[in-house]
């Protein structure tokens, strides 16, 4: 459920489908014919455990695209781009099994994420490149950078 009804430019929410039957479910991702595909840089998994929280992180030039598919996640997004239309804003989002979304980041926003479910989590991440440890930002999560505290 998106929880603020800021938006912040370049952040993008595509609703996904899931398939169920008797024997499981398909859950649908992402299509490389679809609109809102990037290119492709890699696709990893993080498992996050109940209550922990992650961040805050930016990516310099990836553009991050990530779905959960068990568990829920409370991902918070702050706009500090000095260019942006919604600089200073912030834009909370609630979503996984109960809201299965595909959520979109733009490169420059600084995120973090909480696992919100009882059990754990699994975040889906499809990257536009390959992990580089010099492309990405991290402060920690006191930060006063950040008008959120968790």
């Amino acid at each position: 459920m998106d929880q603020e009804l800021n938006n912040i430019e370049g952040v993008e929410i595509f609703p996904l489908k899931i398939i169920r039957d008797e024997r499981g479910a398909v859950m649908h991702i992402l299509r490389s014919d679809q609109p809102h595909s990037t290119k492709f840089g890699e696709i990893y998994c993080s498992l996050v455990n109940p209550g922990v929280v992650k961040g805050w992180k930016r990516h310099n030039e990836i553009v991050q695209s990530m779905c959960v598919p068990e568990g829920m996640i409370k991902i918070v997004i702050y706009d500090d781009r000095p260019s942006s239309s919604t600089r200073g804003k912030i834009k909370i989002i609630e979503f996984g099994i109960d809201n299965y979304v595909l959520v979109r980041l733009p490169p420059m926003v600084w995120y973090s994420f909480k696992a919100i479910s009882a059990g754990h989590a699994i975040i889906v991440n499809y990257v536009s490149l390959p992990h580089d440890p010099t492309e990405s930002e991290i402060i920690p999560l006191g930060s006063d950078k950040i008008p959120f505290t968790w």
